[in-house]
């Protein structure tokens, strides 16, 4: 069975863990204002296939838009970018692909919906989160990849503030100042997570008439983006914690600034060499993936 499901690798399956950490950090939000029960699990997995059948749905999509245009024949595919490589070997599945992505996005679409239809009093503030979360997908690899500045915010605003808040909207009936603080860390992590890996597909993605941040400032350009979101996740939430503002379980999330420092380190050296490159685009997912789970956890944890 296995050898015929290779086709789902345009998932990206184990990249799904950042949406599986991001509403982690919704649930530990949410149990700020309300307390833990049965209603509340079921609605949390359901909240959790939601995100896991949006993110599985980008995926999907954005596979099959490479392999359409080209762009997944010429890229120099790395462990982190680059796409999976599963059309480029399989094409037979090409329309397959098309479908699981819109199915997965659809799929998302009716669970938000359920919560709609059994709360409407969310209309006001869960609508306006799904209608701009499904907006981010369907435009995402047409259209925001062309402009440099809304593709960066992207990635973050569709795995900080609408995951997160989503996910509090659902569970607890609000937005609350915390988590709209919190929602910022995955904000500026995701925004870095993609935009390292565009790196290495810098003459592949003109190509194809793509225009990302490392095209328009090269990469030590690039390289300064990335440290700047780096200090305002990181000081954010410090300075956040400190005053007040969020619980201090949360401060949990600082210990991914460490693998942070260190990749910046590594691209302050040599942002074109791929032996330095390739170690910080590891540690860049892994700062991106823990650090909402930490802070979840620390939350959890220590209030």
């Amino acid at each position: 069975m296995a050898g015929k499901l290779h086709w789902l690798g345009v998932i990206r399956g184990r990249f799904l863990l950042l949406a599986l950490t991001c509403v982690a950090l919704g649930i530990a939000a949410a149990l700020q204002t309300r307390d833990l029960d049965g209603g509340f699990v079921a609605d949390a997995l359901l909240v959790l296939l939601g995100a896991l059948a949006a993110h599985a749905g980008v995926n999907a999509l954005n596979e099959y838009s490479d392999y359409r245009s080209g762009l997944d024949q010429q890229t120099r595919r790395t462990p982190f970018s680059g796409g999976s490589g599963t059309l480029v070997a399989q094409p037979q599945y090409v329309d397959v692909a098309q479908w699981l992505g819109l199915g997965a996005v659809g799929l998302t679409t009716a669970i938000g919906l359920y919560f709609l239809i059994r709360q409407p009093a969310l209309v006001w503030s869960l609508a306006p989160l799904g209608a701009v979360g499904l907006a981010l997908v369907l435009a995402y690899t047409p259209w925001l990849t062309r402009r440099p500045w809304l593709c960066l915010l992207a990635p973050g605003l569709g795995f900080g503030p609408l995951m997160v808040l989503g996910t509090q909207v659902v569970l607890a009936g609000q937005i609350s100042l915390s988590a709209a603080l919190l929602s910022l860390v995955p904000f500026f992590l995701c925004n870095n997570l993609l935009l390292l890996n565009q790196f290495p597909d810098i003459e592949a993605d003109r190509s194809v008439g793509r225009l990302t941040l490392p095209m328009l400032l090269g990469r030590a350009g690039a390289v300064q983006v990335l440290g700047v979101q780096w200090l305002l996740a990181f000081a954010g939430l410090l300075v956040c914690v400190l005053a007040g503002w969020l619980p201090a379980g949360a401060a949990a999330g600082l210990l991914g600034a460490l693998p942070a420092l260190r990749a910046w380190w590594l691209l302050r050296r040599d942002a074109d060499d791929l032996e330095c490159l390739l170690p910080a685009m590891g540690l860049n997912v892994a700062v991106s993936v823990a650090t909402p789970l930490l802070m979840a956890v620390g939350m959890l944890v220590g209030g």
